[in-house]
């Protein structure tokens, strides 16, 4: 019987690794054409996996641009951008510069993949299905699902909040009670915090988002025009007030404190997924999605500098903070009107945040209700609206359910762990997948060589090791270690890259590229890891609980079901190019 039982288990082991390992198989890169066939509205876009037929391709350059404006930019460009300069000065604007510096490479690295992956939703999920394996795309999946669940219920609870005080310029509505105005009716002690208003906000917003994509996208592009508007004249409306002997001193606290600002507003620049994403929508994906993630960012980064160069020059750095550092200096120079403008901007860019967070959410689930590492009806696609209804009703009634019963602002600081581990995880794919010939590429590289680790094998373990170099060198600058420590550990990630770009061929591919590859991937994946040094220390334990638990649902769930929509060592037509 030992010997049965011991049998059974090996046997499951060595089912779990070759299912963990499995991956999704090569699409067509490095400018080799389709040969046409799934190339369609049924293949190319995937559609027909879900039931009722494919999702419709209906947007433009300008809509992509505006969705990663919409998920980029919220309220925090009216509070942020204060609350940081109270402690870094006029010297916020280098860390809004900074955090966008540091943007780039991720940016460029999502742009490539989104120009070779055209063809799915999916975004960091199917990047690191196709480059990596089943159970790493899984675990990307799990985090950033968990952020935007959290992320979604949050951030309704702080659009109710804004709207009930945009409304209480009205008399009638001054006094509310306590489970519709601001915060929330606290039950048990605190665990419990009934708030019926974000939940509303929230079912609308479904209701918008399961109907056709065409009409979602227009709700969020008039929504950020309106609050990129409002951001203008508030900048506008600003320097006419500026004084610049406010920017002097232009550092106050020294280096470390701009730093330390460009690590806290890093998070304000998140709407690459978004972005990637919305691939099976996209009308020409391999030029549109670049450019969408690219100018977006461009876009975000302006926007921020202005309004940090208006909020300092208005008011002294060290007068700045509260709930609502922007909208006080303009009260204090007498512009009340631009408060209440600062206030719709805020319910505005709180909305399009939502709204985009939900969006996404959807198009994941229904990347992996295709795939089977989720139940199937998340795959069901709506034959008159071409919207994944199934998704997009659960993510909503989640959202709603967390929104509406508790305070899940308390758990912000564990959130942005799964934006980092995307970013990093699609900086890597970009090294692993311009790593080898295609003809390589294609049979995987699974046979190992005599002597010993193949050359994809080396450059993962290059790839890790910088990764884990880059944290502890964010745990040195976090606790103030000796600079000998960190000066070691960029010695260390020096030589590590040195193999990555001596030891590897890398072709480049046709259509839109990320330049200087290993380099600039690499230096991305450890600015990431320093960023996810900085984080709350519950974040990294909600980093550990997280994987476990999804392992586990991975083993007993996702490695049997996932088989049958997943192939290997031959192209799929899911993901032949798009038209």
């Amino acid at each position: 019987m030992a010997v049965e039982r011991d049998l059974r288990n090996r046997n499951w082991w060595t089912e779990f690794g070759k299912a963990a390992t499995r991956a999704k198989a090569s699409p067509l890169l490095l400018g080799r054409a389709a040969d046409g066939k799934g190339s369609g509205s049924s293949g190319g876009g995937g559609g027909g996996d879900g039931e009722g037929g494919g999702l419709s391709r209906r947007l433009g350059l300008a809509d992509l641009i505006l969705l990663g404006i919409g998920a980029s930019i919220g309220a925090g460009i009216f509070v942020v951008t204060g609350t940081v300069a109270h402690d870094a000065g006029p010297g916020v604007v280098l860390s809004f510069a900074l955090a966008a510096l540091v943007c780039v490479p991720n940016a460029l690295s999502y742009a490539e993949l989104s120009n070779h992956f055209p063809a799915l939703v999916g975004g960091a999920y199917m990047y690191s299905y196709s480059t990596f394996n089943e159970l790493t795309a899984f675990l990307v999946f799990c985090h950033l699902m968990l952020d935007y669940h959290i992320g979604a219920a949050s951030i309704t609870r702080s659009l109710a909040s804004y709207f009930i005080t945009l409304l209480q310029v009205f008399p009638v509505v001054q006094s509310l009670p306590a489970w519709v105005g601001p915060g929330g009716l606290e039950l048990l002690g605190g665990v419990l915090s009934i708030n019926v208003l974000a939940p509303l906000f929230l079912v609308a917003l479904t209701v918008i988002l399961c109907q056709s994509v065409r009409e979602s996208s227009i709700i969020n592009d008039i929504m950020t025009v309106t609050k990129v508007v409002i951001v203008l004249m508030v900048i506008a409306v600003g320097c006419s007030k500026v004084d610049p002997s406010n920017w002097t001193p232009f550092a106050p606290n020294g280096a470390t404190a701009i730093i330390t600002g460009t690590t806290i507003v890093f998070f304000a620049y998140v709407g690459f997924d978004a972005v990637a994403n919305s691939a099976e929508e996209s009308k020409n994906p391999q030029r549109d999605l670049p450019l969408g993630i690219l100018v977006s960012l461009l876009v975000c980064a302006g926007l921020y500098v202005g309004v940090c160069l208006v909020i300092t020059g208005m008011v002294p750095y060290f007068e700045l903070g509260g709930d609502a550092p922007l909208a006080n200096a303009f009260r204090e120079k007498g512009l009340t009107f631009v408060s209440v403008l600062i206030d719709i901007g805020a319910v505005a860019g709180l909305t399009t945040t939502v709204l985009v967070g939900l969006y996404v959410q959807s198009r994941l689930y229904l990347g992996l209700g295709r795939d089977g590492l989720l139940p199937s009806f998340f795959a069901k696609i709506h034959p008159d609206h071409h919207t994944p209804i199934v998704a997009q009703i659960w993510v909503g009634l989640v959202a709603a359910i967390l929104a509406g019963l508790f305070n899940v602002s308390h758990l912000s600081h564990i959130l942005s762990v799964g934006t980092l581990i995307a970013y990093s995880v699609v900086c890597a794919c970009v090294i692993m997948l311009r790593l080898n010939p295609e003809v390589q590429w294609q049979q995987l590289e699974v046979q190992p060589s005599d002597k010993g680790l193949t050359r994809s094998q080396e450059a993962v373990v290059c790839i890790v090791s910088i990764a884990l170099s880059g944290f502890l060198l964010g745990l040195c600058y976090r606790t103030g270690a000796h600079v000998a420590y960190g000066i070691a550990l960029l010695m260390v990630m020096a030589l590590l890259a040195i193999p990555l770009h001596t030891r590897q061929e890398y072709v480049r591919p046709s259509g839109f590229c990320c330049p200087w590859v290993p380099l600039l991937p690499v230096l991305s994946i450890a600015l990431n890891m320093f960023l996810f040094a900085q984080l709350h220390w519950e974040a990294w334990v909600r980093f550990i609980v997280l994987n476990i638990i999804a392992i586990l649902v991975y083993a007993f769930y996702g490695q049997h079901h996932a088989g049958a929509n997943t192939t290997l060592n031959q192209h799929s037509p899911l993901y032949q190019r798009a038209p």
